[in-house]
């Protein structure tokens, strides 16, 4: 039976290129459905300047309509992308529906934001540690983490890792 499954990525201005590269082809081949949600862009440009179209407005994303979603980091984009109020509670219906949200990098500045990661065990780039700490994160030093639904990973070197246990974590969430 062909189950129909979509993400979404969530991008700002200078996300990290191949934080969002990485996911938005991985997905594909393993049939997923991948928007591109950013806020009233026409055009993203990344860190390193890959063009980025996106398919939809952070403002018009709809838990019910996903079924996993990806935060990439990058410096700027989460610091911009955690100022939405649309977002945080978009973030806080898809944790509360138990679906899978994988971050990286600078990301879980998102997840702060938007008030899901106490007591979750979480790693992020080394220069968030302490907003994750504060926020009441179990912070470990390691290339990928999950705990329940939420999956992080600190630097794009771990973008394989990472993405293996999103993987994972969905199929271990979703085959019954």
């Amino acid at each position: 039976l062909f189950m129909l499954k979509k993400a979404v990525i969530v991008v700002g201005p200078a996300v990290e290129d191949t934080e969002f590269a990485y996911p938005f082809y991985r997905l594909q081949e393993d049939n997923f459905t991948v928007d591109i949600a950013s806020n009233n862009a026409i055009q993203i440009t990344a860190k390193h300047g890959l063009p980025i179209i996106p398919t939809t407005d952070i403002k018009k994303l709809n838990a019910v309509d996903y079924d996993m979603l990806i935060i990439p980091g990058g410096l700027e984009s989460p610091d911009r992308l955690r100022q939405i109020p649309e977002l945080l509670q978009f973030i806080q219906d898809m944790h509360t529906a138990g679906k899978v949200i994988a971050s990286i990098c600078h990301g879980p500045w998102v997840l702060i934001s938007a008030g899901i990661v106490k007591d979750k065990k979480m790693t992020c780039y080394v220069g968030c540690k302490d907003d994750l700490i504060n926020a009441g994160a179990k912070y470990n030093d390691v290339s990928v983490i999950s705990d329940g639904n939420i999956i992080t990973a600190p630097h794009f070197r771990d973008n394989a890792i990472w993405m293996k246990e999103t993987l994972n974590v969905y199929y271990r969430k979703n085959d019954s």
